[in-house]
């Protein structure tokens, strides 16, 4: 038995009975889904902000590689995880009631001086503020939402800041046709050249058994959209997370971006997108694949793509209707209400 193995045998142990479920572990007409959302950044949000429309119970798993920023000079400084896109998660999960609001706009508030505080946002403070505190860092998250009411969970997928690492091609313009590694989400995210591949630094790095758990125990399990290599896959090169995601019971919805992402998905297609993702996670089935209806030039070959991975494609509207690349929450929302109805084992959750 492996390491590995064994640590995720103990997070097992750790997931509560359901007992919304019935008869042949199906939840029971009526209930909530359990989501578990992960991504990282303002994909993440944007699913998030859907998602607590359709479902009170809702857990969002981030990622931890960040290294840019505010993030980036407290995780150099101190030594913590990059609190930015738990923050923007924790925001997402604000309600829209005077108290949600509020509390979203302060942390998400930025200084602005001449001193060292420039560009700080409260919440990256308040967060590692709490983590110094109680010395854990899913408590004090949990704390953190609870103080902003948050509707829903937010946890790190990893315990330990994650360096990532890409392989590129073309990294330096002068050499188009050289491979090189470039490290750094922030320089990943905005490479002028094709990336070929991510890992992360340390290539074992422990995940939350809090986000494990949360994964074997969910219905559904969406992944996407955002930052494809820096946001997206790396939740797959976490090895426990990555086993959790292959064995839980959980229905998977990828989502896809709205348009690709300069730098780091310049020309891909929505099916290449799919390729990428298996290439890095090739035993991982996905049961369906969402994408905006007008973001889908070649259907065929999407869906062709989609097949491979075991899943349907569902094309909906989800585009805010300013024509910029950003979700609409709302409609957002009816896509992913409609996909948990539709493919779903059970009937209406609500």
């Amino acid at each position: 038995m492996t390491g590995r193995t064994s640590r995720l045998r103990r997070v097992r142990r750790l997931v509560p009975g359901r007992t919304t479920r019935g008869p042949e572990g199906r939840t029971k007409r009526g209930a909530q889904p359990k989501v578990v959302a992960l991504g990282g950044g303002h994909g993440l949000s944007a699913s998030l902000a859907a998602l607590r429309r359709i479902t009170g119970d809702l857990t969002a798993v981030v990622t931890v590689a960040d290294d840019g920023g505010s993030s980036g000079r407290l995780r150099d400084e101190l030594g913590v995880l990059p609190p930015g896109d738990l923050r923007k998660a924790l925001a997402a999960l604000c309600g829209d009631d005077d108290w949600g609001q509020t509390w979203a706009r302060v942390i998400k508030h930025r200084f602005t001086s001449e001193g060292d505080l420039h560009d700080h946002a409260v919440g990256n403070l308040l967060i590692v503020a709490l983590w110094e505190q109680l010395g854990d860092p899913v408590q004090a998250l949990d704390l953190v939402g609870k103080l902003l009411g948050a509707h829903g969970r937010v946890l790190p997928m990893s315990a330990v800041p994650l360096e990532l690492q890409a392989l590129v091609r073309g990294h330096d313009p002068a050499e188009p046709g050289a491979l090189s590694t470039v490290r750094g989400q922030a320089t990943v995210a905005l490479t002028p050249g094709e990336v070929q591949s991510v890992h992360v630094v340390p290539e074992d790095p422990p995940a939350v058994p809090e986000a494990v758990a949360a994964v074997l125990d969910a219905d559904w399990v969406v992944l996407g959209p955002g930052s494809w290599f820096s946001s997206v896959i790396p939740h797959l090169l976490v090895p426990e997370l990555l086993e959790a995601l292959q064995e839980t019971k959980a229905r998977r919805v990828l989502s896809l971006n709205l348009a690709p992402q300069p730098g780091e998905t310049d020309g891909f297609s929505p099916q290449r997108h799919l390729e990428v993702l298996a290439r890095h996670a090739p035993k991982l089935a996905l049961d369906v694949v969402l994408a905006d209806e007008a973001a889908v030039p070649d259907r065929e070959s999407l869906t062709d793509a989609a097949k491979r991975l075991g899943a349907a494609v569902e094309l909906a509207p989800v585009a805010a209707p300013d024509g910029s690349p950003t979700h609409d929450p709302e409609l957002l929302a009816a896509a992913y209400d409609r996909i948990f109805r539709m493919h779903g084992r059970i009937g209406p959750w609500r």
